[in-house]
């Protein structure tokens, strides 16, 4: 049994009728697909890598502690791969609208949060599978590092079972209390080393108060709301979804000539497509039009294999004002390292960090009724993972293409993740069904962008 950090319990309890947080991705994969037995093999095989795949979460009685992690007695490998194939032609376009259907369907909570679907019938000979994990288990970096768990680095590789931990009973509500009881006493002792820490090293404290002070006056900004657009506005509760992608050497090619960073010109190439979206609805592409959530990590190194979230983040203005690319660049460039200086970053880590200390009930009352309120400072969400170099498989297959979903929260309407792997950037965008009948534009703006960039 382990208790969920406050972060976890976060993104578990933001969830609601028109909110799924489930994290995911869609790989494809060349054909011919694995038989259904083939598959669970290669699942077995890993699955005592990854407690989380086999436990559920319990939850304190009254709230007086943070939920549970505990061994689900039930576990059946078969309910969470699931099987499913597209009719003739099995296009592209219908793999995204299945996987748009998908993630609009909220995660059991009465099982452990997660299912992989394999999809069967892509055309050109290729099969696909379709991720779902909730954000409480993983975030962004847990997930690749997850994903290079549950594949395999070579095409030969033999699935061999493995047990699992032995869990034919679950703990009841007195020893669930117990533990919400027992973890309070730990929580002054914490205080009191971070509290020894600042005096035995002073001088390391007085630069992290001028960083955090400088970030905290940097998050006031976001009290005004961002520009009104129909970007942002009430969610339903059903998902689109679509891709495309980019050679980290074309990205390459665009630093060589323009310098900046990945990130850079990702931000740079998202910020075209926004503009083309707002211009395409006869909006004003207004400089205060897009504010996104950019997720920052805080795993060190040392934390990777740890699967829950350790993230912080940014919030930058996306220059959808500017109409020249160069200019869009340049001008992410400046954000992002204005951002960087200002230590946004790391008072969302002490915050995080602070919510260890707070009574139990008292984070869940306050967590619900923040994530209840209109917030109107946010508009999209950016983020961006680094994924595994190297080519990858499962059941001797190999996985050609890999691109990810992000969730969508609040009056955030769509968002866009990109994964990096074997060489290549794979942007997914999610948006709320009835808000984007237009999400193309968007897509082919990131694509004309990073094109476009790549002249001298």
């Amino acid at each position: 049994m382990e208790v969920m950090s406050p972060l976890d319990t976060a993104f578990l309890r933001l969830e609601s009728r028109s909110t799924s947080l489930h994290i995911g991705s869609v790989g494809i994969f060349d054909g011919p697909p694995p038989t259904a037995e083939q598959v669970h093999a290669a699942f077995t095989a890993k699955l005592h890598l990854v407690p989380r795949y086999h436990q559920r979460v319990r939850e304190v009685p009254l709230r007086l502690g943070r939920p549970v992690w505990v061994e689900d007695p039930t576990f059946d490998l078969g309910y969470h791969l699931r099987h499913t194939a597209l009719p003739r032609p099995g296009s592209d376009a219908m793999l995204r609208q299945l996987v748009g259907r998908l993630m609009s369907q909220q995660l059991d909570r009465a099982k452990p949060l997660w299912e992989t679907w394999v999809v069967h019938g892509l055309e050109r000979d290729r099969w696909a599978v379709v991720s779902k994990i909730h954000h409480c288990m993983v975030d962004g970096v847990a997930g690749t590092d997850l994903m290079s768990l549950v594949l395999d680095v070579t095409p030969d590789a033999v699935a061999a079972a493995t047990a699992l931990h032995d869990a034919t009973t679950e703990p009841g509500n007195t020893r669930l209390l117990l533990t919400a009881v027992t973890s309070i006493p730990h929580q002054p002792a914490t205080v009191v080393r971070g509290s020894w820490q600042a005096v035995r090293h002073p001088r390391r404290t007085a630069e992290q108060v001028v960083v955090l002070s400088r970030g905290a006056g940097s998050f006031v900004r976001l009290a005004k709301p961002a520009a009104a657009s129909s970007l942002s506005g009430p969610l339903g509760s059903h998902r689109q979804w679509s891709w495309t992608r980019a050679t980290l050497d074309d990205v390459r090619t665009i630093r060589r000539l323009h310098g900046g960073t990945v990130n850079d010109v990702v931000l740079a190439a998202i910020t075209r497509g926004f503009r083309d979206l707002l211009l395409s609805r006869g909006e004003s592409p207004d400089p205060q039009a897009v504010r996104t959530l950019v997720p920052v990590s805080v795993r060190h190194e040392d934390q990777h294999g740890a699967f829950d979230n350790r993230v912080s983040a940014m919030v930058a203005h996306l220059p959808v004002s500017a109409s020249d690319p160069l200019a869009r660049l340049t001008a992410v460039r400046m954000e992002l390292g204005d951002l960087k200086r200002s230590g946004e970053s790391q008072v969302g880590e002490l915050v995080t960090s602070a919510a260890m200390l707070t009574w139990p009930p008292l984070l869940s009352f306050g967590l619900t009724g923040m994530f209840r309120l209109p917030h109107r400072h946010l508009v999209t969400v950016a983020t961006n993972v680094p994924g595994p170099p190297v080519p990858l498989w499962l059941c001797g297959r190999r996985l050609r293409e890999y691109y990810p979903y992000v969730p969508l929260a609040d009056r955030v309407r769509i968002g866009v993740a990109i994964t990096s792997y074997d060489g290549v950037l794979g942007f997914g965008i999610t948006a709320d069904s009835d808000s984007f009948p237009d999400l193309t534009v968007l897509v082919h703006g990131i694509e004309a962008e990073l094109q476009d960039l790549q002249s001298p």
